[in-house]
């Protein structure tokens, strides 16, 4: 037996929390009967689970990709304001969804996957996952903006854990350097740039983790390599950094 969420992240549907509330919404049915409650279990050799109708079943192969997501592109598998979405880059004939989320004017690396336990320990906030951002801001960057960044910004949803800065270039105009941040907020760099007077003017992320963008341009995706996927996996049990 197993909890419906689960069995749904596995199957490639969509993340165990993104599941969670597709359960919320009635858009699942176990054995024709729609279920709205969390904690169902199931048991995936006699019961027939559904999603707006349609039986979903195991992958028997985990597939994972690498995206260099553009600007302008939503994070989701379909969008009802009809814009592009991440999927709309990628091979019709694969089910796969993306692992957290980046905004719609962020560029940059994005891990879409069928493998939802991967996705669920990737975006869950007790492993800390580094993510390393290219930022570029409209003015100068003080010293005292760095510290300030590197101590941590009290948000209206809490104060952030500190942030690592890499300083690249800095004057009147505009700097840039490398954010790395191990939350997963909604927009967090945005916002926490803006709390010291820095309004963003481009974002990339550049690495999740061990898994670094390198040379995909935007728009481009290719198959994680086996030893990347390993990487991640040793990275999550604590035995090795990004």
């Amino acid at each position: 037996m197993e909890r419906l969420q689960k069995y749904l992240a596995r199957c490639g549907v969509a993340s165990r929390r993104h599941a969670e509330q597709m359960i919320l919404d009635g858009l699942v049915q176990v054995n024709g009967v729609t279920v709205r409650e969390m904690g169902v279990q199931i048991d995936e050799a006699l019961d027939i689970v559904a999603v707006d109708g349609k039986p979903v079943k195991l992958s028997s192969e985990m597939i994972y990709y690498i995206l260099n997501k553009p600007q302008e592109v939503v994070t989701t598998c379909e969008d009802p304001q009809g814009r592009r979405t991440v999927l709309d880059l990628l091979p019709k004939d694969i089910r796969i969804y993306p692992v957290g989320r980046l905004d719609y004017m962020t560029e940059g690396l994005l891990l879409l996957t069928n493998d939802g336990d991967l996705a669920n320990q990737l975006t869950h906030p007790k492993y800390k996952i580094a993510k390393k951002y290219w930022v570029v801001v409209k003015g100068y960057i003080s010293d005292q903006m760095i510290l300030a960044l590197r101590k941590g910004i009290d948000l209206e949803d809490g104060p952030t854990m500190p942030a690592e800065i890499e300083l690249l270039k800095r004057d009147p105009v505009q700097s840039d350097f490398f954010m790395t941040i191990y939350e997963g907020r909604n927009r967090q760099v945005r916002r926490m740039c803006a709390a010291v007077s820095l309004p963003v003017t481009k974002l990339r992320r550049v690495q999740v983790g061990s898994l670094k963008i390198g040379n995909l341009q935007p728009g481009q995706y290719r198959q994680l390599r086996e030893e990347e996927v390993a990487a991640l996996r040793k990275l999550l049990k604590g035995e090795g950094a990004g």
